[in-house]
């Protein structure tokens, strides 16, 4: 099935109507959900009319829906893609094996910690960035920010609806757990530990959107390989919507930049702050935060856990088919550099344990795409500035470079020097405070604050002066 039925309580495309104890099941979480998108959700715009993207198939072309809708009205839903009919399993040990469509009894605990995982980063993002629309630098933003929330929100359900459908009990408790956490909350915090930080001002949402939800991409081409077919059918269709949230990323700290050129070419040698936009040297900052942070998100360098979910044929590589032969990688090895006793050096590792690492290659190579593409704006504005992604061992908290302190170029230092340079590296005190200082609400059509430059085009087609939030 790929067409969507909105005629049901929870839209769908998986028959819902014909479980009904999965069902009850779910309409019953329904309410618990909205009490947790009303209480931690954006705040104070849930009675206005924002022109959001909605599903209407999960077919590559054609599948979204534009119009103005309120947010708590939003049709969240469960949506896969279609069975590729006899699916066969693409690496690990069940290589070539038909795909499950259910949970294989052996690997239950290990597959629901994955989509537990995965289902947690969802809520936590839009509970990071639930005050962001009080400082919203133009209506165009305001929207974008709504637009990542739902989603964020409807990728929850997808998570969900794979809990609650295929672990019983065990899937319903943890369904509910997940409205339970709370993102930087001591007590009860979110999983993963950038999904914790504060995210109060539009540069770290930027930031956020750019490296955070680009760990999400390669995460979910990840399951999308699995061999438990019901989470990569899922996946497929998230990595549809994740792409536009990345675009909000990439290009709002392009946006960024480009208002920085344009404030020093109209005054040459003066002080950007002076005219109320963000310095490059407070930009790079914020991309050396959000990007270590978020580098952490791969786990260890070296990893059994990885290797059992790639033996197991849970999670494989990003792009498996298309990128890789050896499937089952029982003979090969990956170097990796390490960090033990206070020194570096270079390991062969089996390819299995270095799953973690092979992710995260594909990753900063990505994120390296974004820095040239902010660079280029640089360039054509003639300014010799050049914006570089920090070193993959630069201030981690997870993995053989969390016992050290490295600077940005990923030379080992000792804690004194770090302690002494790291506000060189990473946004101080100050430096929040004055980007807080221009989050300014800039709410007329068409008007954008002093610190941002307009897109290059609208949404969906609709101008930039379009209506995009009916306040």
């Amino acid at each position: 099935m790929t067409s969507i039925d909105y005629s049901s309580k929870i839209p769908n495309n998986v028959d819902l109507s014909s479980d009904k104890r999965l069902q009850r099941a779910l309409e019953s979480w329904q309410p618990d959900y909205l009490d947790w998108w009303n209480s931690v959700g954006p705040t104070d715009f849930n009675a206005n009319d924002i022109y959001l993207r909605t599903a209407v198939s999960v077919e590559r072309d054609g599948w979204a829906h534009f119009d103005y809708v309120k947010m708590p009205d939003y049709r969240w839903g469960i949506f896969l893609t279609p069975h590729e009919g006899e699916r066969k399993i693409g690496f690990g040990d069940h290589y070539g094996e038909d795909a499950w469509q259910s949970v294989p009894g052996e690997y239950r605990n290990s597959l629901r910690r994955l989509i537990v995982t995965q289902a947690d980063t969802e809520p936590a993002s839009v509970e990071q960035q639930r005050l962001l629309g009080h400082t919203a630098p133009s209506l165009y933003d305001l929207r974008n920010l709504f637009q990542v929330n739902v989603e964020e929100g409807r990728h929850l359900w997808a998570m969900v609806y794979l809990l609650q459908s295929y672990f019983g009990r065990d899937g319903r408790e943890e369904a509910d757990e997940l409205l339970e956490r709370r993102s930087g909350n001591p007590d009860h915090p979110r999983i993963l530990g950038t999904f914790n930080e504060p995210c109060e001002e539009w540069l770290s949402f930027f930031c956020f959107t750019m490296f955070t939800d680009r760990d999400g991409k390669f995460q979910l081409l990840a399951l999308a390989e699995s061999g438990f077919d019901p989470l990569a059918r899922t996946c497929r269709f998230m990595l549809t919507e994740e792409a536009h949230h990345l675009f909000v990323g990439q290009t709002g700290v392009g946006r960024v930049i480009q208002r920085t050129c344009e404030v020093m070419n109209e005054n040459p040698g003066k002080d950007v702050r002076e005219y109320g936009a963000i310095p490059f040297e407070i930009i790079q900052k914020y991309i050396n935060f959000w990007a270590s942070s978020s580098t952490d998100l791969y786990g260890a360098e070296v990893s059994s856990n990885s290797a059992n979910f790639f033996r197991s044929g849970l999670k494989g590589r990003a792009y498996e088919e298309k990128k890789y032969t050896d499937h089952k990688a029982l003979e090969g090895a990956y170097e990796i550099n390490r960090f033990t006793d206070g020194k570096l050096s270079k390991e062969e590792v089996p390819l299995r344990n270095a799953m973690n690492e092979i992710l995260r290659d594909e990753y900063i190579a990505d994120n390296q795409k974004g820095i040239e593409y902010w660079n280029k704006i640089c360039e054509r504005a003639g300014i010799d500035y050049r914006f570089k992604l920090p070193h993959r061992r630069f201030n981690r908290k997870i993995g053989d470079y969390a016992t050290g302190w490295f600077d940005l170029e990923g030379n080992s230092i000792d804690e004194t020097t770090w302690t002494t340079r790291a506000s060189e590296w990473l946004p101080t005190r100050e430096e929040r405070e004055y980007v807080k200082s221009l989050m300014k609400r800039c709410v007329k059509p068409g008007e954008f604050a002093a610190w941002i430059a307009p897109p290059s085009k609208g949404i969906n087609g609709q101008p930039v002066e379009f209506e995009y939030v009916k306040l």
